[in-house]
């Protein structure tokens, strides 16, 4: 089933730079489709949740084991595939128009088996779909914000690197001085202790000589 959202809903969006949400059905292997004429290097958004139908409870409820198919091609370049993600039946995608132009983006709904991807389909799927066009729209900017955060952590990590860093200067930069001031220390011991053993030397041969000459002269009398 194809959709086309209307130009003057398109319009407004861009007007007022904020993010779409709807909900559609999916039946079977049948995709639901629908088509955007996108400018030139425009970024879209999407988040996305899938819902099975019960029939013992006649309601939509989560389940684990759907997965979904989402494709976006280029309508004006003979179907040009730009995305094809397979994913659980909740998450996000994202992709930018390369080209001005129409662009379809589907969407299949199927189960996780063992048998590979897309080898059962559910009876009845809907699917929530929040959409935003354009750099400011609102999960962009949600996005924005949580990457402020990252970045706002980092810088707070580097200031308390760099006050590490400054702390380990600081200590060998303590540490040198004090290297120092014990060399200059041990030097001046060593200097004193030199000082004093030629002091001691000088009055022992003084001593000495004092002693040879009392002994020559108690000899000779």
């Amino acid at each position: 089933m194809l959709l086309r959202i209307p130009s003057l809903l398109l319009a407004a969006s861009f007007a007022a730079q904020t993010a779409s949400a709807l909900y559609f059905y999916i039946d079977g292997s049948s995709p639901k489709c629908f088509f955007e004429d996108l400018p030139k290097d425009t970024l879209v958004v999407g988040q996305y949740k899938a819902e099975e139908f019960q029939a013992a409870t006649n309601s939509y409820s989560d389940n684990n084991e759907l997965a979904l198919l989402i494709t976006v091609d280029e309508t004006f370049d003979n179907d040009h595939r730009v995305v094809n993600n397979k994913g659980s039946n909740r998450g996000r995608f994202t992709f930018t128009a390369g080209d001005s132009g129409e662009h379809r983006i589907c969407f299949w709904a199927s189960h996780q088996v063992n048998a590979g991807w897309f080898s059962a389909h559910p009876n009845g799927v809907r699917l929530h779909l929040d959409m935003a066009i354009g750099e400011t729209s609102e999960i962009e900017s949600r996005d924005k914000d949580k990457l402020a955060d990252i970045v706002q952590r980092v810088k707070d990590l580097s200031g308390r690197l760099q006050d590490i860093r400054r702390e380990q200067v600081f200590q060998r930069e303590r540490e040198a001085e004090f290297r120092d001031q014990s060399e200059s220390t041990n030097g001046r011991v060593v200097r004193w202790t030199l000082l004093q053993l030629v002091v001691l030397g000088a009055t022992c041969a003084w001593q000495l000589s004092h002693l040879r000459a009392f002994f020559i002269k108690q000899k000779l009398t």
